[in-house]
């Protein structure tokens, strides 16, 4: 027997008044169940089956999420005879007012209760988005705002922690560090990923060639540098023009016996000396941001210094 064509059953589903009215908001929202009961006026029962007719027939497409089910009508993404059929159906349908109006409550509805929900939650949101997503989840994220074919320069890597957190974002990071032992650790801590190059070597000269780097993060090891000036000139020469530096350390402190414990050549940095140096290497735009002080954290403050090629 011959294949019976699409078109029938197409036909038969869109016959239906009700189905039409249902396809007619589905192509303007995504909607759950309940929603399209409260436009339509009509039972439960009655909408889920008109639903599932015009699921079968692939006129709606379904989305899970937890508990509910969602549903919409993509027309785009229809069989193109379909489409070409529903196109000349809506324009023959009269169009529903009543069923505009009452979309447009449940639609406000649906903010109302979201507004609702952050206006009662706002003293409280900090804790519910640490309790929910961590610590600091945000910064997790900016990476993500750096050019995807981005080369980065992670100087001083250490442990490879900040040339972690660059890997998934830029196409490159060159992680440089002096110690075998951290470039043991980081080797350990990077061994997924296939875009870091991990270099050992002294920061006041590179094993970078000239103009290689769009970026490049410095973070907490100036005060361990004898000689800061030759490092930042180092990194100027390893970047491309328009490049940028970022530059993570303490504020000027008095702790005394961190050169003592900790091998601290430098107590901190000022504005004024950061910038300096910036300058005297070349950098222009240069900034100097102290970083809101962490409750918990037990160190000196921070600073963000921030300059151009």
């Amino acid at each position: 027997m011959p294949v019976a064509s699409p078109m029938i059953s197409w036909m038969t589903s869109l016959a239906d008044a009700t189905r039409g009215r249902i396809l007619r908001l589905l192509e303007r929202c995504e909607l759950t169940v309940a929603e399209l009961c409260a436009v339509l006026q009509m039972p439960q029962s009655t909408v889920s089956r008109h639903l599932k007719v015009l699921a079968d027939d692939q006129w709606v497409q379904r989305r899970r999420e937890g508990t509910s089910s969602l549903y919409r009508m993509v027309s785009d993404e229809l069989d193109p005879a379909a489409r070409r059929l529903w196109l000349l159906v809506r324009e023959q349908t009269q169009h529903d007012q009543a069923d505009d109006q009452r979309l447009q409550r449940v639609l406000a509805e649906r903010q109302t209760r979201s507004q609702e929900f952050f206006s009662s939650a706002a003293g409280q949101w900090d804790k519910l988005r640490h309790d929910l997503f961590g610590q600091r989840f945000d910064l997790q994220a900016l990476p993500g705002l750096l050019d995807a074919d981005w080369t980065v320069g992670d100087l001083g890597c250490g442990t490879g922690q900040i040339t972690e957190s660059l890997a998934p974002f830029v196409k490159q990071v060159i992680a440089v560090d002096n110690g075998a032992a951290m470039l043991t650790a980081a080797r350990k801590r990077l061994k997924d990923h296939d875009n870091i190059d991990l270099r050992q070597g002294d920061l006041a000269a590179l094993p970078i060639d000239d103009n290689t780097l769009d970026a490049a993060v410095i973070y907490l090891v100036l005060h361990h540098l004898s000689d800061p000036p030759v490092v930042l000139s180092e990194v100027r020469r390893a970047l491309k023009p328009a490049g940028r530096v970022l530059i993570v350390d303490m504020t000027e402190h008095d702790r005394e016996e961190y050169r003592q414990q900790m091998g601290h050549i430098w107590l901190g940095f000022s504005e004024k000396k950061i910038t300096a140096w910036l300058k005297d290497a070349g950098f222009t735009q240069s900034r100097y941001i102290p970083l809101p002080i962490e409750p918990t954290a037990k160190g000196p403050a921070l600073f963000a210094a921030t300059a151009v090629k």
